[in-house]
């Protein structure tokens, strides 16, 4: 049975570090898969009406081809060149909530993600996100510095 790691980045040059990390688990295991995972925050408890609906669903659309294009296509080439088993996911909602989603749903055995360094010390140490992602996880998260 192959080991899926999942890798959340956040579209930011941290993001490398754990897809290094990432990598470099993946060779140790073996037989590993990778799935690289991009979750644009979204929240879809919003009142609209059916034009400015139309006009978010556009948009959402948008920005998951962005994110592809921008984010993921590049992380799982760089994967694929290296000899990797990888593949890529982008999701909207709220970040902690879709990286333990996609988890369970692909059958992931560990998240990977980076600490975010914005704002003050507890953002620093973890970031609002990956606090959430670590305390509700049901498979284990490694936080890369």
């Amino acid at each position: 049975m192959s080991t899926k790691l999942i890798i959340g980045l956040d579209g930011q040059g941290s993001g490398d570090r754990a897809l290094d990390y990432a990598k470099n688990l993946a060779s140790l295991i073996g037989d590993c898969e990778l799935l690289v995972a991009y979750v644009i925050e979204w929240s879809p408890y919003s009142f609209q009406t059916a034009e400015e609906n139309a006009v978010r669903h556009k948009r959402r659309e948008q920005e998951i081809s962005t994110a592809h294009e921008r984010i993921i296509d590049p992380a799982v080439k760089a994967l694929t060149d290296a000899g990797l088993k990888a593949s890529g996911i982008v999701r909207h909602g709220d970040v902690a909530d879709a990286l333990n989603g996609i988890c369970e749903e692909y059958g992931g055995q560990q998240i990977i993600v980076c600490r975010s360094s914005e704002g003050g010390f507890a953002k620093r140490f973890f970031g609002s996100s990956t606090a959430n992602l670590v305390m509700s996880a049901t498979v284990p998260v490694t936080v890369i510095a």
